[in-house]
């Protein structure tokens, strides 16, 4: 059997589940905790970021998509995906690992060796052929009872990810290596010394893992937590009662950091192109052009001797003898701050949050 027919094996094995949650916070106005950033179309495609997800799934994985979301977010996934039949609703947010870990038992219930692959509804990847090629061989890799992580080559040295560190090649794979450890956002002269090894990778994320080896692997650290999902799939009707109580804990401090620790951590290199769309400096950097770019409505933008972002309402801006700025007109509110101010937009919506005015997050 050739590589790429065992990778096929287990690809047909293999479910995609897209996480679809978060708070709203990095690009308020424009995303609000009742309309997330998955929700729009950031890359001005055409597509939202959740419709480009499953767009780039489709291929690999067929119809096995799983979309995990939160119960006031039910209606525009399904508004946005009517072909995805499987759509499961989070009563509250819980954070990743409940929300996973929900697929990964509905999953396990189903086909016992079924494979999940994890993927987050607000990323953005262009090239879908080189990441299709990564998750088919992560699939590969799963299939032996590792957890599988995609690693994205960093291009800075980013403080805002996590980071992979990578050991020794897998035999039998083309690109996959052993994981030495998962690492927390770094501060800059660390970062420097990561991307300066070449050892390290961001952390997007992305894993891919069999449904049961994931839930075993939680037991160990988190035994009520993993029995409390695999009561939920065996009789979902007591979701509204059990979820509440389910521990809030991330996948990566939950099954990641400590699987590695085992040694039961593999990664494959992806070297797609990879965007977090995390605040709105890296917004700006998507839209094409010089100079003041706009992502809406561009007849309604006038700018003189000015640079930066301007997302557009229903009125008319006039940017004047500014550089760098970020201005965003969401009819109800109105952002106005710098590029370099982009990843404290999160303390504006803490302070509204502080003055009541939650009808504005």
């Amino acid at each position: 059997m050739t590589p790429d027919d065992g990778f096929s094996h287990a690809v047909d094995r293999m479910w995609a589940v897209v996480p679809a949650g978060g708070a709203g916070t990095r690009l308020w106005p424009l995303s609000r905790a009742g309309q997330p950033k998955f929700l729009h179309d950031l890359a001005g495609s055409g597509r939202t970021l959740i419709q480009a997800t499953v767009d780039r799934l489709t291929p690999i994985v067929g119809e096995r998509v799983m979309i995990v979301t939160g119960a006031s977010h039910e209606g525009a996934v399904r508004m946005q995906l009517p072909d995805v039949s499987k759509v499961v609703a989070e009563p509250s947010p819980r954070d990743s690992m409940a929300a996973i870990g929900l697929a990964a038992a509905i999953m396990e219930r189903q086909d016992p060796a079924a494979i999940l692959g994890s993927f987050a509804a607000d990323q953005l990847i262009n090239d879908g052929d080189s990441f299709a090629a990564c998750v088919r061989e992560a699939a590969a890799v799963a299939a032996t009872g590792l957890v599988v992580t995609l690693g994205i080559r960093p291009t800075f040295a980013a403080t805002g990810f996590g980071y992979i560190e990578a050991s020794e090649p897998l035999a039998g794979f083309p690109t996959a290596t052993a994981v030495r450890q998962f690492v927390e956002k770094p501060n800059q002269e660390t970062a420097e010394r990561y991307l300066a090894t070449g050892a390290f990778r961001w952390n997007a994320g992305m894993f891919v893992v069999r449904a049961s080896v994931l839930l075993d692997l939680l037991a160990l650290n988190h035994p009520e937590l993993a029995a409390g999902l695999r009561r939920i799939a065996a009789a979902p009707e007591l979701l509204p009662d059990l979820w509440p109580g389910l521990q809030k804990i991330a996948i990566d401090h939950a099954i990641a950091e400590p699987a590695a620790d085992l040694g039961k951590v593999a990664m494959v290199p992806g070297e797609f192109d990879w965007e977090d769309i995390g605040d709105f400096a890296a917004l700006a950097g998507l839209q094409q052009g010089a100079g003041l770019k706009v992502l809406g409505q561009d007849h309604l933008v006038v700018g003189h001797e000015a640079s930066g972002l301007v997302v557009t309402g229903d009125r008319d801006i006039a940017v004047l003898g500014l550089q760098d700025v970020v201005v965003v007109d969401t009819g109800d509110a109105l952002l106005v701050t710098d590029l370099a101010h982009a990843q404290q937009v999160k303390e504006i919506v803490d302070l509204l949050k502080a003055s009541e005015r939650s009808d504005l997050t």
